[in-house]
């Protein structure tokens, strides 16, 4: 019989409640008495001198409270990058600055030019219509090569280009270069990893409040991480102390990593408030978050991989231009380096590895991580990459990977991380049982008989996540710790609230961290509370992103009710007449080993708080314990995925038949909740392999600034949800955290485009068109030309 709570178990979400009924406490449904709103003029050219800003006839409007522009923030900082990245050569990257508002140039369309405060939203939109602003065009830079030669227009007219790094790791060229040279064969590919947009559920919103009396800010913001929007903007932008700033990211509708970052309109409503002693509120436009949220991926990459003659991996080396846009986001320089060139060496055993990458400056949208951020493009290219050479020579894809699977633990790889466990055989294994790959062919030709051509893709990857540990991290560029914290604050009756520095906006937080602290006591799960998202409730945490909750902050909760457990297990020994060293806990009961003497969990709890029954000079009353946790080593979540894929070579059109995955992420809590983030970051692949493309012209204009234009995955574009098959069943637990645990909610979106892309180029070859790549996304247009190619 399965559990029906704790560990392993999977109860209902518990947070579906409030949102499937309404009651859901988003940061729109936060209105304060007397708040103003804020609406941005923002520009309509891509790149230009900002020559005159005229705001007289706007700043007499009805309803007017203030009009800022980039004067009033002149000695303010800019919005900070929290990754400072050094190139091959020893330099620091190139970090111009991001002022909340333009000051002197635009440099992206959406770049926020001036800000209407007003007592209404309509009033604020009118008056921004009336603000005369006078931009002397330049050329935009859209192209990342075009960007880097000599005759490029500046993005920033203080650097001497438009390279933001140039950015080297791995082995020595020296012995990349003799592998390459001794190779019994070299694959070679050039590819796009297309540039995507987030577009969660929820749109940014922020909320400026600010009390005099006190001289205190809070900030009512859309964010999966309140502490380090705290810290950023309270210590690098506006000068706030922290204990003068108070953040709160209540009920977010998804992230996705867009609202990891800090963004001008949070930095902006905060300053406003104060200045005019008034509630701000900002809420984003479907059309403004197009234009105003970080952007996602755009890699363009050249990798090359050589192989002996029995077919063995001997060397690999990319090469990749990464967009940055038009400024340094909150985490944007890590994405492409350390979350990307340290997970090329992938599931294989490839004894040299080298990873280029030259960061650029564009007058587009800022890039920031996106679900996966890094990983997936490195498994992109990789799989991509093995899938071509297997064609070229002639073997099939599965025995090629097999053959070359890392089977030995630990194992360090060339790009500097070592993988704790891992089993990918088993995974492969599980995959083709699942897929069901013997009556593959029988399948092709039902489809044929239909006049369609069948496509298998297959994909193995590997994704670090639970990003650490701090001193690591440090030493790679990170401005801040990536160690988390929480707080187990047990109630006199035995009610428990933990307070944790994660941020839950989708990943059913509420529902398995109870579960953990559940099965550690032997309680009931509804006894637990967490509370999250408010920097004046919880410890210190660096929010959600990564793949690291559990992991990170969950560890951190294990180790607080360690701390209660301890605690509570002196209070019981003084109860029981016993020695400490002699109490157990189990379902709830303290007992003392070998006797029918014990306690119940209520009576330590109510005893803590009313301590007639033992020496104060002993136990101090009260029981409430906090933990930081700061991970020795990334956690390795790896898996393999398999899709077939159904093509219509009258019209190009892709429909996907099945998709597998078999994943190990270690120790499972809630197998419902792992098996729904999987499907939503299969979803999300899937949306890039097939759909999604952020499409700028030469101008530096948004084609997809729109649904009309940009094509979101529907209902219809995907297999029914019976056809998605998630196992479990591989796992090998995490060697380095209490739990076992690796992470889950970004598998999906970093396995899936690269097994829906391989399926495509298989049902091309089927019917015999020697097609090797086709860029995401493969659109019905796109296959149809390289098939008339």
């Amino acid at each position: 019989m399965p559990k029906d709570h704790g560990i392993g178990a999977s109860p209902k979400r518990r947070e579906d409640a409030r949102f499937l009924t309404g009651a859901g406490q988003y940061t729109d449904d936060i209105n304060i008495h007397n708040q103003a709103y804020v609406h941005f003029l923002r520009s309509d050219v891509a790149h230009g001198k900002i020559t005159n800003i005229d705001t007289t006839e706007a700043a007499e409007m009805p309803g007017v409270v203030r009009i800022f522009t980039g004067a009033d923030f002149e000695g303010i900082g800019g919005l900070p990058c929290g990754w400072e990245i050094t190139d091959k050569n020893g330099d620091p990257m190139k970090e111009p600055a991001h002022p909340v508002l333009a000051q002197g140039k635009v440099r992206h369309v959406g770049d926020p030019i001036a800000a209407v405060v007003a007592d209404s939203l309509e009033e604020a939109r009118n008056a921004a219509e009336a603000i005369v602003v006078d931009i002397e065009d330049l050329p935009a830079v859209v192209n990342m090569k075009a960007a880097l030669t000599s005759d490029s227009s500046l993005v920033h007219d203080d650097l001497s280009d438009n390279l933001c790094y140039d950015w080297q790791f791995g082995s020595d060229t020296e012995v990349v270069e003799k592998a390459f040279s001794e190779a019994a064969h070299v694959t070679t590919l050039e590819l796009v990893n297309n540039r995507l947009i987030a577009n969660p559920m929820e749109p940014r919103v922020a909320v400026g409040d600010y009390a005099r009396a006190n001289d205190e800010s809070t900030l009512y913001t859309t964010s999966q991480n309140p502490h380090v929007i705290r810290l950023l903007m309270g210590a690098f932008v506006l000068g706030i102390p922290e204990h003068k700033l108070r953040v709160v990211a209540p009920d977010v509708g998804g992230g996705f990593g867009t609202k990891i970052f800090h963004y001008a309109e949070e930095a902006f409503c905060t300053f406003a408030a104060r200045q005019i002693n008034r509630a701000v509120k900002w809420t984003s436009t479907r059309s403004e978050a197009f234009m105003s949220d970080a952007h996602g991926r755009d890699h363009v990459t050249k990798i090359e991989l050589a192989l002996d003659a029995d077919n063995n991996f001997t060397a690999l080396r990319t090469d990749t231009y990464a967009n940055m846009g038009a400024y340094l986001s909150t985490f944007s320089t890590s994405v492409p380096t350390w979350l990307h060139g340290t997970l090329m060496a992938g599931n294989y055993r490839t004894p040299a590895v080298q990873v280029n990458v030259k960061a650029v400056f564009t007058n587009t949208v800022p890039v920031d991580a996106y679900r996966g951020a890094g990983r997936p493009e490195a498994t992109y290219s990789l799989e991509r990459v093995i899938d071509k050479a297997a064609r070229e020579l002639g073997v099939d894809p599965i025995k090629l990977r097999r053959q070359n699977f890392i089977t030995q633990f630990p194992y360090a790889t060339p790009v500097a991380v070592e993988y704790d466990t891992g089993d990918y055989v088993a995974t492969m294994d599980k995959m083709e049982e699942l897929m069901d790959l013997g009556n593959f062919d029988a399948r092709r030709k039902e489809s044929e008989a239909k006049g369609k051509l069948r496509g298998l893709g297959i994909n193995c990857f590997i994704e670090a996540c639970g990003i650490a540990p701090s001193n690591l991290v440090g030493q790679l560029g990170a401005r801040a710790g990536l160690y988390d914290a929480a707080t187990v604050r047990v109630n006199a009756t035995g009610s428990i609230s933990v307070m944790v520095g994660a941020h839950s906006h989708g990943q059913g937080h509420e529902t398995v961290f109870p579960q953990v602290v559940a099965e550690m006591l032997g309680i009931d799960d509804s006894l637990i509370d967490i509370v999250h998202g408010d920097t004046s409730k919880i410890p210190f945490g660096m929010g959600t992103y990564g793949s690291r909750s559990l992991a990170v902050c969950g560890s951190a909760m294990v180790r607080a009710t360690e701390k209660i457990i301890n605690k509570a297990k002196k209070i019981a020994a003084h109860l029981l007449e016993a020695s400490e060293a002699d109490i157990e806990l189990k379902d709830g009961q303290f007992s003392v080993a070998g006797t029918d003497k014990s306690v119940a969990w209520g009576d330590v709890t109510l005893a803590a708080y009313v301590p007639h029954n033992y020496p104060l000079e002993d136990i101090e009353p009260g029981l409430e314990e906090t933990a930081f946790y700061d991970p020795a080593n990334f956690t390795y979540p790896a898996g393999a995925y398999a899709c077939e894929v159904e093509l219509d070579p009258e019209t190009g059109e892709v429909k996907i038949e099945k998709f597998v995955s078999s994943d190990d992420f270690g120790n499972v809590i809630n197998p419902m909740i792992v098996e729904g983030q999987v499907h939503g970051g299969i979803a999300q692949g899937i949306g890039q392999a097939l759909l999604e493309n952020a499409s700028y012209d030469e101008n530096g204009q948004l084609l997809s600034a729109s649904y009309m234009d940009y094509a979101m995955p529907r209902a219809d574009d995907l297999p029914m949800m019976a056809n998605y098959v998630v196992d479990h069943s591989c796992q090998t637990p995490c060697t380095h955290n209490p739990l076992g645990v690796k992470g889950c909610g970004e598998a999906g979106a970093i396995g899936s485009p690269p097994t829906v892309v391989n399926a495509v180029i298989d049902a091309l070859h089927s019917g015999g068109h020697k097609v090797e790549h086709i860029d995401m996304p493969v659109t019905p247009s796109r296959v149809w030309a390289a098939m008339q190619a």
